[in-house]
């Protein structure tokens, strides 16, 4: 296969995950669960991707911070929540070698950097202990609970999907 074929489908694999990651937070959004205290982004559950492909990286990243935008969150929201994507994603590729590992890095590193950005920057009572077991919480679900799910429905279809030279 050229390598314009194999950067043609990592291209369109960061964009599809993307655009899945963007529409699942405004399906979480229209119930309330996209952002706050309490969020359970539906979306999240994409972040076991890098456990597949190392497009989910960009792929993520960017439906986080198109999401972020759409939803109207406050700059520091945006930039700060990105970055706790990209973290996420960049961990869980290191550790894809491990199904169950693979969906850690987004819960440590959204409970960790959500927190700040709930109390500074909306202002939301509650303190920080709070919102990390909260978002904390919310992260389980998506990540461990979806996203394990999500990864044990795709892990027969590995190859097929993912694979770059099975790309016609």
């Amino acid at each position: 296969m050229s390598k314009i074929s194999k950067k043609t489908a990592y291209i369109t694999q960061a964009a599809l995950i993307a655009a899945l990651y963007t529409v699942l937070t405004m399906v979480a959004a229209g119930f309330d669960l996209a952002s706050g205290a309490i969020q359970v982004r539906f979306s999240e559950a994409l972040t076991i991707m890098p456990f597949f492909t190392p497009a989910a990286i960009p792929g993520l990243t960017l439906g986080c911070l198109l999401s972020n935008i759409l939803t109207g969150c406050v700059l520091p929201d945006v930039i700060f929540g990105t970055l706790a994507t990209l973290l996420g994603a960049l961990g869980s590729c290191a550790l894809r070698k491990n199904r169950f590992l693979c969906a850690i890095p987004p819960i440590v590193s959204n409970a960790l950097i959500i927190p700040f950005v709930l109390t500074y920057a909306y202002h939301i009572p509650g303190g920080i202990p709070f919102f990390m077991l909260t978002v904390g919480l919310g992260e389980l679900i998506s990540c461990m609970g979806l996203g394990q799910l999500l990864l044990q429905v795709l892990l027969p279809f590995r190859g097929r999907l993912f694979n770059p030279d099975n790309i016609a």
